[in-house]
This record gives C-alpha cells, structure tokens and sequence, in this order.
C-alpha cells in the first residue's frame, strides 16, 4: 500500500507541462510562430502555444497556429480596458510568456509575471532597456523567484553579447568598457554608404528589406541604440540611467516631428549632412560607423564615428553587429564577438532558444 501512495504523491508532484503565450503579432511574432512550426515539424518538443494575442485580442493557440495568427492579426481594434492578455483565462506559474512586442505596457508586466513564477522570454528591450526602476523590479523579481528571463534576443538578435558579460561577471572580472555596432540597420547603412547612392535611397532599400523599423527614424534618432547599451551596461552591474546616455540622433530636426508618409517623401534631407560627414572621413583614411560606447567612469555615447580601417569595429558583413569588450581578462586586446543582428527571423529564433532553455531547465 505505501508504495501505491507513494506512487500517487509522485504523480501528483509532476510539474504541469510549461505553456507558451505568444505577445506580438507583428513581423517577429510571425517569424516565431513559422519558426516553432518548423522546429515542431523535425521533432523538437516544444512548450504548447495556449495563446497568441496583440493589443487587439487574445485567441487560443491550438494545433493550427498559423490560422490563430491570421485571427489574431484580422481582429478589429478595441477601446479601453485592460490588454485582451491581462483578462481571463491566463499564464501562470511555470508558463512562460514571450513578449515580441516593442511596448511599454507589455514591459511594464515583465515584473509581474516574473514576481508570479512566471518566465518571461523577450525582445522588447524596454524591459531591461528602459527606464532604470522597471530594470531594478525585474532583476528584484529574478532575485525573489525561481523565474528566468530569457533576453538573448534584445540585443544582438542572439549574440552571445548578454551571456559573455554574465559569464565574465559571474567569474569575477571587471568590465571597464563596452563599445559597440548594436544596430544591424545602421551597420547595413554605413557599410554601403560610400557616396556612389544618396543615403536616403539606400535607407529606402533597408526600410523595405526590412532592416529598419516601418519608421526608420526609430532606428536614425539612436533611441534603439541607447536601449541596447542600457540592457548591456546594467547587465554588467552598472546601473546606469538613461538620461546619463548622450545620444546624437541622425535625424535633422525638419524631419524629427513629422509623419512618417511625410519623412518618406522628404528623406533626401538627410543626404547632404551625412555626405559631408563620409567625406570627411575618407579624407582622413577612415570610415562611419554609428557606435554606442560605454567605459565606467567615462559615461556613455551613442552617434556616427569616423574610425580607423583597423578599428576593431570597422570592419562587419551586411546586418553584423560587433562589440567589443574591455575587462580586467581583456585590458589589451579586446574580446570582439560579432555575427548578424537584424532580422525578424534571427530574433525569433532567438526567442526559441531562450524558451527552450527555460523548457528544459524546468522540465521533469
């Protein structure tokens, strides 16, 4: 009889199997949900998506994501209230959320569901990226639960930037310095931009390969930057507020304010500064890259640099994001890791990694 009973009590203890709730709808949404069916469809198990919702609606996941997706994205928009994802039937402990939005909101509940034993797996660098009290209620949540936060994808799209500075902090060393190309839009931009097109054709190009942000002025003002610095500063120990960063926006002030139908059809306002800054950096042997930097101390910067050939973040292929690191380990030379980091597709597959990580951290 004790070991029916205790038969039963192992039973009874068995973890729930982790569901997913899928936040974001939009291009990186879409890309986890192709992405996960693709995975599933070789075998990989997965956590069960039991929700797919925008600021619109919430729907069930089910077998046939692809068809909860199209509902979700069809669903006509609401007013007032609270999210269609803060009402009824939700997460809970052991779940896991995956935030592939870029809104405040939804990173105003990174603590929350954390505080709950919830995961949370995201993009959304507001997160850790914003404003310095909702950085410090996540990381007290992490503290208080056995929650994790999956956030490869905030920065780097994947890169093991975020896991590098962890693992040299854990092991004792000191960071001085972080400079970095953090925008796969931007490195695309001013690793083509060598005057034979205005460089307002080539943001063209970029918006519709879909490099940059439907609004390219999110990735021009440094505001996307900024964040990414902030998230690998503070990840490092440094609790730095964002009002210490100083960010050179690329956007003339004609342009800063307008609608983005008329910033499309008045881009060429852009080509005359920016020729001039190429040409002067030619003239001195050097090229543009748009770097944010860090170095404790110091302070930090985000804008357009004129680097050295030899820099170690001149050189990158296409979208890459390099970074360079400076330690105690790394005085000398510095530690460079680089690889692609934009795209809907390699964000997404970004997110599955955290998730699955997290699955089969928690699993059995």
């Amino acid at each position: 009889m004790s070991a029916v009973v205790s038969l039963r009590r192992a039973r009874q203890a068995a973890p729930r199997p982790a569901r997913l709730a899928l936040l974001g709808t939009g291009g990186v949404g879409s890309a986890f949900v192709a992405r996960y069916a693709r995975l599933a469809a070789n075998g990989t198990v997965l956590p069960a998506v039991s929700w797919i919702c925008n600021s619109r609606t919430q729907v069930a996941g089910g077998a046939d994501l692809a068809a909860a997706l199209r509902d979700a994205r069809a669903a006509a928009p609401t007013r007032g209230g609270f999210p269609p994802w803060a009402e009824g039937e939700s997460p809970q402990r052991g779940d896991i959320v995956v935030d592939a939005t870029a809104s405040e909101t939804v990173a105003d509940w990174h603590s929350e569901w954390l505080a709950r034993g919830i995961h949370v797996v995201t993009a959304n660098k507001l997160g850790t990226g914003g404003e310095l009290g909702r950085a410090q209620a996540i990381a007290d949540a992490l503290a208080d639960t056995g929650s994790r936060y999956g956030d490869s994808a905030t920065v780097g799209a994947g890169l093991p930037l975020l896991r590098s500075l962890r693992a040299l902090v854990d092991g004792g060393d000191r960071i001085h310095a972080i400079e970095g190309v953090l925008s796969g839009s931007l490195a695309w931009l001013f690793g083509r931009f060598d005057g034979t097109r205005p460089f307002s054709a080539l943001l063209a190009e970029a918006r519709d390969a879909g490099y940059t942000e439907p609004d390219p002025r999110v990735d021009l003002s440094g505001e996307d930057v900024r964040r990414k610095l902030l998230i690998l500063t503070r990840a490092c120990g440094f609790a730095l507020p964002g009002h210490e960063v100083d960010v050179q926006s690329l956007v003339p002030p004609a342009l800063a304010t307008c609608t983005p139908e008329v910033f499309e059809r008045d881009g060429a306002l852009l080509d005359a500064a920016l020729e001039q800054h190429r040409a002067a950096a030619v003239a001195e042997g050097r090229v543009l890259r748009f770097i944010a930097r860090f170095e404790a101390g110091q302070g930090a910067q985000v804008g357009l640099q004129a680097v050295p050939p030899d820099h170690p973040l001149a050189s990158g292929v296409g979208t890459d994001n390099r970074v360079a690191i400076r330690s105690d380990r790394y005085r000398d030379q510095p530690l460079v890791i680089q690889g692609p980091g934009a795209g809907a597709e390699v964000t997404a597959a970004a997110l599955l990694d955290d998730v699955l990580a997290i699955a089969h951290a928690h699993s059995g």
